[in-house]
């Protein structure tokens, strides 16, 4: 008898639900549940105004997104709840909620509806800025060692930052929060009723270390004296090994979600970080890019070094045995529908009409008959700040060498050649600190749908570029780390990379570099690291005093 597993990713504007063959990794059926209030960005759901640079989310969305998916691919694809043996979930990182000690989060308490900080701080809140920056000068002037493993910066989407936004805006939600979890290890506790803290957003988000652990108390004490206790008040919780398997499915998750009472969860895992077994990842040197609305850059080694401007390194944060390292790009995705959105004339949507093909196909279809190097324009990838290797959100992004001969393809190729190049700076920036990228990975829906964007990258990295073969790569990894969850006891596997080369998949199509773009691209890149100086690194500041001038 077939044995199965769910994987649920929860993206930035959806989940997404795959029900997998434990043998063969194949997918019986998928669902995708967008969220009904999607990102509040501009307001709460009652209307109440939000500030810039805010990203909340409900988390009712969540469970939602659970009782509309996993009965729905259970009922299509005929599979038993006796079958299914497992289930994993990923989720965007860090994306946190404050909760009280049974799970309930402040926006389910009606007296805090109205206030913005009792719901989920998503990924993208940008709004902690001010704490990143102050808690990055501290950390440097206590000379604090665990610095070095994030690249010399603590980003204002990571967890402190956030809970101290919190702590000085409305320090009542401080106090009245048991918990600020990320809400990944939330929406296990939905499932298993068992509170779980994973190590990889933990290392990767919250400063926590295999053998440090976190960082101690006279720093939380530098940072405001009412966070001293911060670790032992409001995330005092084991830290859970990524791969292992969290608790089962309680009667109240069993009526929610149409799965059997007992059905082993795994840990909970982020998105990005998550995806390298659906490709069969299992070694140092393999770069993966996962390609959506941002890019998430994963990496394993033998070995931790210090990267300049990464997103940190956590052993055994991705998969066991190995040091994962991470870096990413803020605005991928995001960038390019900002521009069809706001950019592109009505005679191009009409065209697309004509041709029964989306904008982003129409554009795409043009730009294709650009060679590298004629649209004669360099972009900085920066709509939404920069991740890697800068760590600003302050920065904002450019296109240079626009005349009124410039036509939307031109723009828009060029957005895709800026991800690439900055995508070339991370790989760059790697392997000038000792971290080799020998081989080359892309996942996600840009990389399965856009040849022109992967050939792109591989002429401008010079590097072959290979694609996950499956549509659904961080919900098919969730699968498999559910059959690790589950055990070969149950018909699962006791080890992720067995699992991961039973069950993962490699698209057959494989992006070779052209030598000649190859070389017109050496060129603007060479132009675009000029700009990346200049405007990132001090000598001209103009970006980041025009955000100002806006928000006062």
């Amino acid at each position: 008898m077939s044995k199965y597993t769910i994987g649920v990713d929860f993206g930035t504007l959806s989940c997404r639900a795959v029900l997998v063959d434990v043998k063969t990794g194949e997918v019986l059926e998928s669902a995708t549940f967008s969220y009904p209030n999607g990102v509040l960005d501009t307001s709460l759901p009652n209307g109440k105004e939000l500030p810039p640079d805010w990203a909340l989310q409900h988390p009712q969305d969540y469970l939602d997104a659970f009782s509309a998916t996993i009965p729905d691919i259970i009922q299509n694809s005929g599979v038993h709840p006796d079958d299914i043996i497992g289930i994993g979930i990923d989720f965007t990182a860090c994306t946190i909620l404050p909760v009280k000690s049974d799970g309930t989060p402040l926006c389910f308490i009606d007296r805090y509806k109205d206030e913005p900080h009792a719901y989920v701080k998503l990924w993208k809140h940008h709004a902690a800025q001010d704490k990143a920056n102050k808690l990055n000068e501290i950390a440097e002037e206590m000379n604090q060692d665990w610095l070095k493993r994030y690249g010399g910066k603590i980003s204002s989407e990571w967890l402190f930052p956030k809970v101290w936004q919190i702590l000085d805006e409305a320090p009542y939600i401080y106090e009245e929060a048991d918990y600020f979890i990320e809400a990944a290890d939330w929406i296990v506790w939905q499932l298993t009723g068992v509170q779980t803290r994973n190590a990889c957003t933990a290392g990767y988000k919250a400063i926590w270390n295999k053998k440090d652990g976190y960082p101690d108390k006279t720093f939380f004490k530098a940072l405001d004296w009412r966070m001293e206790n911060i670790v032992e008040d409001k995330i005092n919780c084991p830290i859970s090994p990524v791969g292992e398997k969290a608790g089962e499915v309680t009667g109240k998750a069993s009526e929610l979600t149409g799965l059997r009472t007992g059905t082993a969860v795994a840990v909970g895992h982020a998105d990005a970080h998550v995806a390298l077994p659906s490709l069969s990842i299992n070694g140092p040197g393999k770069m993966l890019d996962i390609i959506g609305t941002s890019s998430c850059h994963i990496l394993l080694s033998d070995k931790e070094q210090h990267v300049p401007g990464i997103c940190g390194v956590v052993e055994d944060g991705v998969i066991p045995g190995f040091f994962g390292y991470e870096a990413g790009q803020n605005c991928v995705g995001d960038t390019f529908g900002w521009f069809v959105d706001h950019c592109v004339s009505n005679e191009y949507y009409e065209n697309a009409k004509e041709e029964n093909i989306s904008i982003h196909d129409y554009l795409t279809k043009k730009a294709e008959q650009l060679k590298a190097g004629e649209n004669a324009l360099i972009a900085l990838d920066w709509w939404n700040g920069n991740r890697s290797t800068l760590v600003d959100v302050n920065l904002t992004g450019l296109i240079i060498g626009l005349t009124l001969q410039t036509k939307p393809e031109e723009i828009y190729r060029a957005l895709i050649e800026a991800t690439a190049y900055g995508t070339r700076k991370i790989i760059e920036t790697f392997r000038e600190n000792d971290v080799p990228v020998n081989e080359f990975y892309a996942s996600g829906g840009i990389a399965q749908k856009n040849s022109l964007a992967m050939q792109i990258y591989a002429d401008v990295i010079n590097m072959p570029v290979k694609i996950g073969g499956a549509s659904q790569g961080p919900a098919l990894s969730s699968a498999i780390f559910g059959a690790v969850a589950a055990g070969s006891s149950r018909g699962g596997y006791d080890d992720i990379s067995e699992a991961s080369t039973a069950m993962g998949t490699i698209d057959e199509k494989v992006y070779y570099p052209n030598s000649e773009n190859a070389e017109v691209y050496d060129l603007l890149y060479e132009e675009y690291s000029k700009l990346y100086d200049y405007f990132g690194t001090g000598p001209n500041n103009v970006m980041k005093k025009l955000k100002a001038l806006k928000k006062k």
